[in-house]
């Protein structure tokens, strides 16, 4: 693997999320999302599921939620499309076992968010660049590895880059540290030019592709 993640942080304008899965198949992670079993559809591109009829927001209800889904390296992963399931599930796709990791890009304003589910427990998560502020059963897991990468203090409560830093350099050093201590790589092909089986995962989008 030699593409890595870090690349995410300079998607503009990507409003989906990632989830990764290590345990179980890429059809397996999308029914865990939502999906019917045996439900895809013909493989398609970045551009392609924006035909299938996604609404995002419908008022008082959820919207649409599509994933495409595929494996790089021991992890199966899932691109979030529209009101997707991921930020929802994370316990439930962690269960027998399973390690589950969600990056979230930031959406209207930062922060971007890391969150890390293991056999069923949300172990820890953080904003990237608001590392000081940590969640879960063990929310300093990944502690020592923001330590050796010079982002917090010794006992985690500081953080050591300099307040002029540009957000995206702070990003990338602390999806950096995710990236290392959990082996994880995605081609940027994979999520513009590879064509990958869709699922949906929430409401009722079309699931074929308009003329």
């Amino acid at each position: 693997m030699t593409d890595g993640i870090v690349w995410l942080v300079d998607l503009d304008g990507w409003m989906s999320s990632v989830v990764f899965a290590r345990g179980i198949s890429p059809e397996e992670l999308a029914v865990r999302m939502g999906a019917d079993p045996g439900g895809a559809t013909e493989p398609i591109t970045d551009a392609e599921v924006w035909q299938l009829g996604i609404t995002q927001w419908r008022s008082a209800e959820y919207g649409d939620g599509v994933v495409r889904v595929g494996r790089s390296g021991d992890w199966s992963f899932a691109l979030e499309y529209g009101d997707s399931t991921g930020g929802d599930l994370l316990v439930e796709l962690s269960r027998d076992g399973v390690e589950v990791v969600r990056y979230v890009p930031p959406q209207e304003h930062p922060p971007a968010d890391f969150h890390y589910a293991r056999d069923g427990v949300f172990v820890c998560g953080h904003g990237l660049r608001e590392e000081v502020w940590r969640w879960g059963s063990e929310p300093d897991l990944l502690l020592p590895d923001l330590v050796a990468a010079g982002i917090l203090s010794s006992d985690g409560s500081t953080f050591l880059p300099p307040e002029d830093e540009d957000y995206r350099t702070g990003y990338r050093h602390s999806l950096g540290v995710v990236e290392r201590r959990f082996g994880l790589s995605l081609s940027p092909a994979v999520l513009k030019d590879a064509r990958l089986p869709a699922y949906a995962v929430r409401g009722t989008p079309r699931m074929t592709l308009s003329p």
